[in-house]
């Protein structure tokens, strides 16, 4: 198994470079954008860490205790949830047959329990925020051949990153890790 690292971080060229590199995901085909999503999360990982940690600090230093408990809530109901996929042949049905559907709930579930504690706007800005702001570059961000290559190789296990960590936890690569060990597997036997 190959050790954990992290992604360099892109060049803001590269990250965010002029209009014709963004466009519109198709859609009607919703493997192909869930293919680009995770492609260019694996990618740009540190990028969006980055952005990530820039608008928590702002939040964070407005609304320190608010920003507190919205990290408290988010992870316990986060590790909840794994540790419950793991234990739970129903929620991992859940989870392996609907992974969309799972992470919904799991951020639900994390409003909800801050919505009681009275920190609904801090959760709003400073953990929705970068998560919306990082789902609309991965949506929008057209892959370059560089993306693609380094995605194969997390998907064939020679790379291991935190983001395919956090991605297969929430059930998002299985498949693609599946395939890829089968074809390894069928050509060392070859």
């Amino acid at each position: 198994m190959a050790k954990v690292e992290l992604t360099p971080l892109r060049p803001w060229d590269d990250f965010f470079p002029g209009m014709d590199r963004f466009a519109k995901p198709d859609t009607k085909d919703m493997a192909k954008w869930n293919n680009r999503v995770i492609s260019n999360l694996l990618y740009y990982q540190t990028n969006y860490l980055a952005v990530s940690v820039i608008v928590f600090l702002i939040v964070g230093l407005l609304n320190p205790l608010g920003i507190f408990t919205a990290t408290a809530v988010v992870s316990g109901v986060f590790l909840g949830s794994v540790w419950a996929a793991d234990n739970r042949s129903a929620i991992r049905n859940f989870k392996r047959h609907k992974p969309t559907a799972f992470v919904i709930a799991v951020m639900v579930a994390s409003y909800v329990i801050i919505s009681i504690l009275g920190s609904v706007m801090v959760f709003m800005i400073a953990i929705t925020l970068p998560l919306a702001l990082i789902l609309a570059h991965s949506s929008f961000r057209l892959r370059n051949m560089k993306n693609k290559l380094e995605n194969k190789i997390e998907c064939a296990g020679l790379k291991r990153s935190p983001m395919g960590i956090f991605l297969e936890s929430l059930g998002q690569q299985e498949e693609n890790f599946q395939k890829i060990q089968n074809f390894l597997e069928a050509k060392m036997k070859e």
